[in-house]
């Protein structure tokens, strides 16, 4: 999906009347020529010499030993790892602050949290996933302030309903604060970790979840400290947790970003160009975002429903038990594959996208239905006559839903390349109209409506399957059009 504009403009050098920077390719006088020919031959030899047999010259063995040593195995592994880690280090925050402040401040914390996750989700446009459509360097840069252009504008707007808000009393004037400043932290986080992966930089995007994962915890016990334990204590370690890892990754991402955020980069026609050049990113992709984070929630929104209040308390602890692997899957799968089909393009992108959606398939398939076994052993050996007893069978049922919301993640990302984002769009918003009408069907929360979302996820998931089997490598309409 290499873009005219940028194709005509690479081959000029220049970028919309601009001098070519550094990002762009240098001129070789005429004189050199011979000089450049016979170096970069040269270099190849070399290349050739030290690298030895290439993978298609190795025997099956040789090409799988290979493969695992390459840089992405590399670099999934750590991601993972760091993932973990970050997982672990916020759980002794977690645990004291649940030892110190009463449940309803949690559950005011928990709506915080998801209503700004939920936003945030909205404040680039999804922009962001232009920026894995094209390798080319002038081509992020566009995408990268258009973004850029339409957070600012989305804050702008935000921090002027808050305000409203405020005035008329619906909500205190500091939780509104609180509420911007992570809201734009979470923007910024998101573009900046976008351009991250799109240019390979693993490394930072792992470490920014050990960095939050560390200041967020402890921000939360100081602040409960002075100001006890309160809602707007959780709500501050929140906000500042993330301004603080929005700051590192800035800060870790600076001699990228700045050429790019060179103020001779900028045009007033180049965002124009580029917002209708990429128009299905807020058309299609950005309501496709949101009808997916909203089917995500499909079992909590079954709770209100519950007549029994263990089998409650059961959904309601297999939701956190089974969205944190659905979550750190996401987390490290997500940018691994839209780096790697970044540097693919037309037809060769569409069989790269198949390969790797098998390759997350088999892992997500065999990591749930090890989840699920765990939890059925788990629950007639541990469990069995305790008041969580039965937790295991509600694990295993749901496994079904979460392992697809898992596998969905990152084919969501990947509609990014699709040439038919509409259809995605409408595949999530079929699947959450008919969890919402299954759930009013059942009328109670029981083990057979969650079997039933389970099936409707399966759905969605097989919808997605096909859509990204066959519609990625195309060129998109409105990108053909410009």
């Amino acid at each position: 999906m290499i873009d005219p504009i940028d194709r005509t403009q690479a081959l000029a050098g220049e970028h919309h009347g601009q001098p070519a920077s550094a990002d762009d390719l240098p001129e070789l006088p005429a004189e050199d020529a011979d000089m450049a020919a016979q170096l970069a031959l040269a270099q190849v030899s070399l290349a050739k010499d030290l690298i030895g047999l290439t993978p298609s010259a190795m025997g099956p063995k040789a090409a799988v030993a290979s493969f695992t040593k390459r840089a992405g195995f590399r670099d999934g592994a750590m991601l993972a790892l760091r993932f973990v880690q970050a997982r672990f280090l916020s759980v002794w925050g977690l645990l004291l602050a649940a030892a110190l402040c009463p449940p309803k401040v949690f559950a005011d914390f928990a709506i915080f949290a998801a209503l700004a996750n939920f936003v945030s989700i909205a404040a680039l446009l999804r922009f962001e996933a232009v920026f894995f459509q094209n390798s080319g360097r002038l081509h992020l840069g566009r995408a990268f302030r258009l973004a850029l252009a339409a957070g600012a504008i989305f804050l702008g707007v935000m921090a002027i309903v808050i305000l409203f808000a405020a005035s008329e009393g619906w909500v205190l004037r500091g939780f509104g604060a609180l509420f911007l400043i992570s809201l734009a932290s979470r923007a910024a986080m998101r573009l900046i970790l976008g351009e991250a992966a799109a240019e390979g930089d693993f490394a930072t995007i792992g470490n920014s979840n050990i960095v939050q994962a560390l200041v967020q915890p402890g921000m939360m016990i100081l602040l409960i400290w002075p100001l006890g334990p309160t809602a707007l204590a959780l709500f501050a370690a929140d906000a500042f947790g993330h301004a603080v890892a929005a700051l590192y990754v800035a800060w870790r991402r600076r001699h990228s970003l700045l050429p790019l955020l060179h103020s001779s980069r900028w045009s007033r026609t180049e965002l124009r160009a580029s917002g209708r050049q990429w128009r299905s990113s807020p058309t299609y992709l950005l309501p496709s975002a949101l009808l997916s984070f909203g089917f995500s929630a499909a079992p909590l929104l079954a709770l209100p429903l519950a007549s029994n209040p263990v089998l409650a308390a059961h959904v309601a602890l297999a939701t956190r038990l089974l969205d944190m692997p659905a979550q750190m899957f996401g987390a490290a799968a997500i940018p691994l594959v839209m780096s790697d089909l970044r540097k693919h393009q037309g037809h060769d992108r569409q069989k790269r996208a198949r390969l790797l959606t098998l390759a997350m398939a088999a892992i997500v398939a065999a990591l749930f239905l090890a989840i699920a076994l765990v939890a059925l052993v788990a629950d007639e050996i541990v469990l069995d006559g305790t008041k969580w007893g039965g937790l295991g069978e509600v694990m295993a049922i749901m496994a079904l839903f979460y392992g697809c919301g898992a596998l969905v993640g990152p084919l969501q990302e990947m509609g990014a390349f699709s040439s038919r984002p509409h259809n995605q769009m409408v595949a999530n918003a079929a699947a959450l109209a008919v969890v919402a009408v299954v759930i009013w069907g059942f009328g109670s929360l029981s083990l057979a409506l969650l079997a039933a979302i389970g099936l409707v996820s399966l759905a969605r998931l097989l919808l997605h399957l096909r859509l990204t089997w066959i519609g990625i490598g195309a060129e998109p309409a409105d990108t053909a059009a410009a």
